[in-house]
């Protein structure tokens, strides 16, 4: 049996199809491209884009850009400190890294931005579940930063539309004491029955849709719910990220 909603306490006393505080704080750095600090509540993303004059070995020649990401949690981003990747990264490490890069490349007209590589560094300050979206959301606006002072400065092809076709933001649902709900925090992630993670256009469009059963197999009503539910939640992140960027045209 579904536990009520009206009994079910969250994290900021939110409702189950409520989205932790959300802030963004853009220009972090004096240095980078693009930059910004995102929290998704306790959690805290520090997204980094870098933009170098080279691509890697098989787009060299072929007047065409590429779109990469990193990952990594600091060693006291979580309560138990977390052995830096020195040698070899591992497999959740390189999983998010590529989820990141692919996610963005989706929307990004690589042709226009010429042989550059914009890599983008997400390194987790703190961690309360749902790193990765977080990750995702920001690095988006660190990437449009970027591009959009590229275009500023004259090294991008202005007889191209702007190069990034839509907005880019991520969110986790799942199945938490039976009641589908928004935005996990780590005790939610960590106890949920299914778990989920969406990334979607702020055209509403599905990028990439990670879900799993935890314990029992869920429903497609469940199914149909949590997309549901991702769906406004990314609007939502959408719509704060447009605040921070502005419109995506060459002004």
């Amino acid at each position: 049996m579904r536990q009520s909603a009206t009994h079910m306490k969250r994290s900021y006393d939110r409702l189950p199809e409520g989205l932790r505080p959300i802030t963004i704080e853009p220009h972090f750095y004096d240095y980078a491209e693009g930059s910004c600090v995102i929290a998704y509540g306790k959690t805290q993303v520090l997204c980094v884009a870098t933009v170098e004059e080279s691509v890697p070995p098989h787009l060299r020649g072929k007047g065409t850009g590429w779109v990469t990401g990193e990952y990594s949690m600091l060693p006291r981003s979580s309560p138990e400190r977390i052995r830096r990747e020195r040698d070899r990264i591992g497999g959740r490490t390189h999983e998010i890294q590529r989820l990141i890069g692919r996610a963005l490349r989706t929307v990004v007209k690589l042709d226009a931005i010429g042989e550059r590589t914009i890599t983008l560094d997400c390194d987790v300050l703190r961690a309360d579940g749902g790193t990765r979206t977080a990750s995702i959301t920001g690095a988006f606006v660190a990437l449009a930063l970027a591009v959009r002072k590229l275009g500023q400065n004259g090294k991008l092809k202005t007889d191209k539309p702007f190069p990034i076709l839509d907005y880019v933001s991520a969110v986790s649902v799942g199945v938490v004491k039976g009641t589908p709900v928004l935005d996990l925090d780590y005790p939610e992630d960590s106890t949920a029955e299914t778990d989920m993670n969406l990334v979607m256009t702020a055209a509403g469009k599905f990028i990439e849709v990670q879900g799993t059963a935890e314990r029992d197999p869920f429903s497609s009503e469940d199914l149909v719910k949590l997309l549901a539910l991702g769906r406004s939640g990314c609007e939502s992140l959408c719509a704060m990220q447009r605040q921070i960027i502005g419109p995506l045209h060459w002004s």
